[in-house]
């Protein structure tokens, strides 16, 4: 955007401040009101839906997938434990593992996603010295397109919000836009 300032008159040899300032105010209340309309714009086509999937307990304080549309579908799915649609908490730690695994698979399936799509993952573990060759077991039983593998982040936190879980993992997935 472009905006010149006031000619100086012939016998003037300089802009006055009056126009100075009038030309400055006039080329920010334009950009301001160019920018509004681009922020609304961009805000309008900020899609966002949240879905607690079949096959998945239903939280009361969150959802498990949040599913953003636009040029791409970007999905968040929140922290999964290794506990089932009903709530039951796997006994030990590869039981866990496998449950939070089917649990994300359940998650990506429900807006048409897969591991493929994943691109970045976060792992918490309570235990990380006695767990971790196990977790990247079964981690890669799910990630087998090696090709397509997401960015990483492996922790290891105190304790999770419930004290029998053993771990709990979030990924982040990018999908085409929905039609």
């Amino acid at each position: 955007m472009t905006t010149e300032l006031p000619s100086p008159a012939a016998d003037e040899p300089f802009a006055s401040r009056r126009d100075l300032v009038t030309a400055a105010v006039t080329m920010a209340a334009a950009a301001g009101a160019a920018g509004a309309a681009g922020s609304a714009q961009a805000q309008a086509t900020v899609d966002a839906r949240r879905s607690n999937p079949p096959g998945m307990s239903t939280p009361a304080a969150y959802h498990h997938v949040v599913e953003v549309n636009g040029p791409h579908r970007t999905i968040y799915v929140a922290g999964q434990t290794g506990a089932d649609a009903t709530g039951k908490v796997a006994a030990d730690f590869r039981a866990q593992a496998v449950q939070v695994f089917e649990n994300i698979k359940t998650a990506l399936a429900s807006v048409g996603g897969s591991f493929d799509n994943v691109v970045k993952l976060t792992g918490y573990l309570t235990n990380i010295e006695a767990n971790a060759p196990e977790y990247r077991q079964v981690r890669a039983s799910y990630f087998t397109n090696r090709s397509a593998l997401p960015a990483s982040t492996l922790l290891q936190v105190p304790r999770l919000a419930n004290p029998a879980y053993l771990l709990e993992v979030e990924v982040i997935a990018v999908l085409p836009p929905r039609a």
